[in-house]
């Protein structure tokens, strides 16, 4: 298994969920209803998928085998950039569901901040992916040995059987057909 080329699918996985957001928010912003059911199903999708699953791979074995290897003097800058915007994206979900909660709640106005907080983390981390397809994962397999690169395939490739033993993979790709089929 190459960890690399997986990340990169999963890429591209998250950029179908992330122009959901963006036809849920047209929605809103259509007929002033929030469809609940699916914003919900999308931040399960992110926070399981996109985050405990796939940032998993990246922050504690990709990112790690870098900054123990070439020096944390080395990647700081560029992998520090990575971290935030994973924080960033976390951050974005979390007020996506507050604002959720409030317009369950009857406050109709914060509907603009589920559009405000769908539409950030979606192009947020559409310009995330792009960095880390092109840069991070290219100067990775450019700096790290094969011996390096072989740790981080077991190790992902380790992560990556476990959750296929819990349909996590096949779970959420479902749930973004279902939506796709619903919106796109």
């Amino acid at each position: 298994m190459d960890a690399i080329d997986l990340m990169m699918d999963e890429h591209k996985y998250i950029l179908r969920g992330l122009k959901l957001f963006k036809k849920l928010s047209v929605e809103i912003l259509n007929n002033n209803t929030v469809d609940f059911v699916s914003f919900e199903k999308m931040i399960l999708f992110v926070r399981n998928y996109a985050d405990k699953h796939h940032h998993n791979k990246e922050e504690v074995v990709l990112f790690k085998k870098m900054e123990t290897q070439l020096g944390e003097k080395m990647v700081k800058g560029p992998l520090s950039g990575m971290y935030i915007e994973h924080d960033l994206g976390r951050q974005h979900i979390t007020l996506l569901e507050e604002a959720l909660l409030r317009v369950k709640n009857g406050v109709l106005d914060s509907r603009v901040d589920i559009i405000a907080n769908s539409v950030c983390y979606a192009d947020l981390l559409t310009r995330h992916i792009d960095k880390e397809d092109k840069l991070i994962y290219t100067f990775a397999r450019r700096a790290l040995s094969q011996v390096d690169m072989e740790c981080v395939n077991v190790s992902c490739e380790n992560i990556e059987l476990e959750a296929t033993k819990n349909q996590l993979q096949n779970g959420y790709i479902g749930v973004l057909e279902e939506l796709e089929k619903k919106y796109l």
